[in-house]
C-alpha cells in the first residue's frame, strides 16, 4: 500500500531499491551519523536485511521508499521503529542530497505523520538528529516538533563536535496544527 503526499509517494521497499539504499547510506553527507562509519554498506547487506523481515500483523516498524510522484524517481528512505501501540514511535528519514531544499522530505514526513497519528493512533512521535544537521532540525520544527532532549558534544562528524538532539511531537500538538482533522481517540 502506497501512501501519497502532495509531491511524493511512500511505498514498500523492493529488491531493486537495495543498491540505491546502499549508495545513500555510504554517502558521508547523507548518512548524518559518525557512528555508522566505515562506509562499507553493500547492496547484498541491504538485500539480506530486506529478505530476513518476517511477516507479522503486529509489526513495530515500517520502512518506505520515497518517490517523486511525477517521475517515480527514488528520493530517499523514511521509516518508523520501536512502535509501542497507541503510545509512541521513533521516525527517521534520509534523502539524496540532490533533493535537499525541494520540500520532498517535509512532504514525506507529513505523509508519515498523518499515517502514524490517524491510522496507528500514536500519542508521541520522536526523532533524533544532531546540531550539525540544521536542515533536519528546521524541517522538524516546521512540522511542529519541539526539542525534548540534548546530549551536548556527543556526535563527532567531519572533525567537529555536535549535540545529539531528540525532538518530539505530541498528539494534541499535531491536531492543533491540523484543525481540519478530528482526533477520534479518547483522552487518557
Amino acid at each position: 500500500m502506497a501512501l501519497e503526499g502532495k509531491n511524493v509517494i511512500l511505498r514498500e521497499q523492493r529488491p531493486e531499491d537495495m543498491q540505491f539504499l546502499a549508495d545513500l547510506r555510504n554517502d558521508l553527507v547523507t548518512q548524518a551519523w559518525s557512528k555508522t562509519l566505515p562506509t562499507d554498506y553493500t547492496e547484498r547487506m541491504f538485500l539480506t536485511q530486506f529478505e530476513q523481515r518476517e511477516f507479522s500483523y503486529d509489526r513495530d516498524d515500517g520502512r518506505f521508499m520515497i518517490e517523486r510522484k511525477e517521475s517515480g524517481e527514488s528520493i530517499g528512505y523514511i521509516s518508523y521503529s520501536g512502535l509501542e501501540p497507541r503510545w509512541n514511535v521513533t521516525i527517521g528519514i534520509m534523502t539524496a542530497k540532490k533533493f535537499w531544499g525541494t520540500g520532498a522530505a517535509v512532504d514525506a514526513l507529513k505523509v508519515l505523520l498523518l499515517f502514524l497519528f490517524e491510522e496507528l493512533g500514536v500519542r508521541v512521535v520522536r526523532l533524533w538528529t544532531h546540531t550539525g544537521n540544521p536542515r533536519a532540525i528546521g524541517s522538524a520544527e516546521k512540522l511542529g516538533f519541539k526539542l525534548s532532549f540534548r546530549q551536548r558534544e556527543s556526535i563527532f562528524k567531519g572533525g567537529n563536535l555536535y549535540d545529539n538532539v531528540s525532538m518530539d511531537l505530541l498528539r494534541e500538538e499535531y491536531y492543533a496544527l491540523h484543525p481540519a482533522l478530528e482526533d477520534k481517540l479518547p483522552d487518557l
